[in-house]
């Protein structure tokens, strides 16, 4: 079999940026095209200035509809129409890296049914999908913190959540909440109790907590640095914190990318490498569970690219040993 052509759909973002630099990379893909109506016939480095002298494709408006892997970066709600104006081969594998198809509600779209692309969550599902659902970057980064209880049925309290993510989680358009001059040394929530996550995070626990009944309650913020999310997550637990450990090291004894640790977490640890750190802490009756992840990488990238891994048989790391940008 030859290399995996490739296909990316609103390439001028950061995701599909990130997705660029990890393929051009990655020893069993080939990039056929990147489409973007705002930049065609540009070269791509003309956008993404770091693939000066790695790639000399342009931006096309045009799509192969034969592509072995379509990867969409797009918009949240823009997926479903450009899948409703554009037609693929039946053998096209899709990623969708927005929201359209991750709730259980709107995962199938004409003749398609989008599988949830969290491999420590449905690996199994993944390796013979056709169409994927990446999920998003808070909701991978909470997820991953809370699964293990989940799956041992113990969320049996409301679950309190604060987590900050870096400027790109915002997107390349400009806001008054984007400005360097609004970002440099400051800070901010914004969505509180109800961000767009919280959907496809119950959802999940309700997957593995059939029953599960109690409120999960998310307060999202603003950091001033530019990639990465970091979680604190506690809730109600009756046994120690050695008794949490073997709970989640258990339950992520053969995931390739999520570890559990023994020491506190800084963010440097995992930006700019797909891999997501928990660790476990307990006070009184409460569990303190940290998350830390790259946002643009596990976080969406990295885990779509993990996800392409899967649905072609591949190991799962191949193309994502990447280094973290620790000093």
């Amino acid at each position: 079999m030859g290399k995996i052509k490739v296909g990316i759909i609103g390439g001028a973002g950061y995701t599909a940026g990130e997705l660029i630099r990890l393929l051009i990379n990655h020893p069993e893909t080939e990039i056929d095209f990147v489409f973007s109506t705002s930049n065609a016939g540009n070269t791509i480095s003309k956008v993404h200035q770091d693939l000066v002298g790695s790639l000399n494709l342009k931006f096309t408006d045009t799509v192969n509809p034969d592509v072995d892997v379509l990867f969409l970066c797009l918009g949240h709600g823009n997926s479903v129409k450009f899948l409703s104006a554009n037609s693929f081969s039946d053998t096209t594998k899709i990623i969708d890296l927005g929201n359209d198809f991750r709730l259980e509600a709107d995962k199938v779209f004409e003749d398609k049914t989008f599988v949830y692309g969290l491999p420590e969550l449905n690996k199994e599902a993944i390796v013979s999908a056709k169409y994927i659902a990446n999920p998003g970057c808070f909701a991978t980064a909470i997820q991953l913190g809370l699964l293990p209880l989940a799956d041992a049925g113990l969320i049996n309290k409301d679950v309190h959540i604060n987590a900050v993510t870096g400027a790109t989680g915002a997107g390349t358009s400009l806001s008054a909440t984007t400005h360097y001059t609004w970002r440099d040394n400051n800070f901010s929530y914004y969505k509180p109790f109800t961000h767009q996550h919280l959907g496809e995070i119950n959802q999940s626990v309700n997957q593995l907590q059939s029953g599960f009944s109690s409120e999960i309650i998310f307060m999202p913020n603003r950091g001033n640095f530019s990639r990465g999310i970091f979680a604190t997550i506690y809730t109600d637990f009756e046994g120690t914190v050695e008794d949490a450990k073997a709970i989640y090291k258990s339950f992520y004894k053969d995931a390739k990318f999520t570890f559990v640790s023994d020491d506190f977490l800084h963010m440097k640890q995992v930006v700019n490498t797909n891999k997501c750190l928990v660790h476990l802490h307990k006070h009184n009756g409460k569990l303190l569970i940290t998350s830390t992840i790259d946002n643009l990488l596990k976080g969406a990238s990295g885990q779509a690219i993990q996800n392409m891994n899967l649905m072609f048989g591949l190991e799962e790391t191949i193309g994502l040993g990447l280094k973290a940008t620790y000093f």
